[in-house]
């Protein structure tokens, strides 16, 4: 299944279906999630996943390697958008679940008196999930189609290379 869209406008990664398909128990044992509640959380969960993105020093680097009149700006960086992104669709969807499961649904019913229920364990594991999978995506660097022909060339693919440095 494709990104969810309308037109041109980019919604989100991932739908209702792809979250029960994850984690079906979710509906089963937590009568009051609502899947527009869930919808609404995939929805937000996208565009934070998206504004992530455009905070990385790879998305930085990228823009202004590829595009010279930004001038080193960091208030011109463009805006990332999902529809561009043309490649690892499966990872896209998979840090949306993960996003929502952590950030949205779990802590929306957690019971935070006890740190060792079900629902608290499950934020850090899926924060951990999320964490592992952003890195190795944004290290990738072989996913957005920059110049927006539909198609992504080499000079598009960058990976971002860290140096490992350590601290002590």
């Amino acid at each position: 299944m494709a990104f969810i869209t309308s037109g041109t406008r980019f919604i989100s990664f991932t739908s209702y279906d792809d979250l029960v398909e994850r984690d079906g128990r979710l509906l089963e044992s937590n009568e009051g999630v609502t899947t527009d509640q869930l919808d609404d959380y995939l929805i937000a969960a996208s565009s934070r996943i998206l504004t992530q993105i455009r905070n990385t020093d790879w998305w930085r680097d990228q823009c202004f390697r590829l595009d010279s009149t930004l001038k080193n700006d960091l208030r011109l960086l463009p805006s990332v958008n999902g529809i561009y992104i043309k490649s690892r669709e499966q990872e896209f969807k998979d840090l949306n679940i993960y996003f929502a499961l952590s950030e949205y649904v779990y802590p929306s019913l957690a019971d935070w008196g006890n740190p060792d229920s079900a629902e608290v364990k499950k934020i850090a594991h899926y924060q951990d999930q999320y964490n592992k999978l952003f890195k190795e995506v944004i290290e990738s660097g072989d996913w957005y189609d920059f110049d927006l022909d539909g198609t992504i060339e080499l000079t598009e693919k960058q990976p971002n290379i860290q140096n490992r440095v350590r601290m002590r």
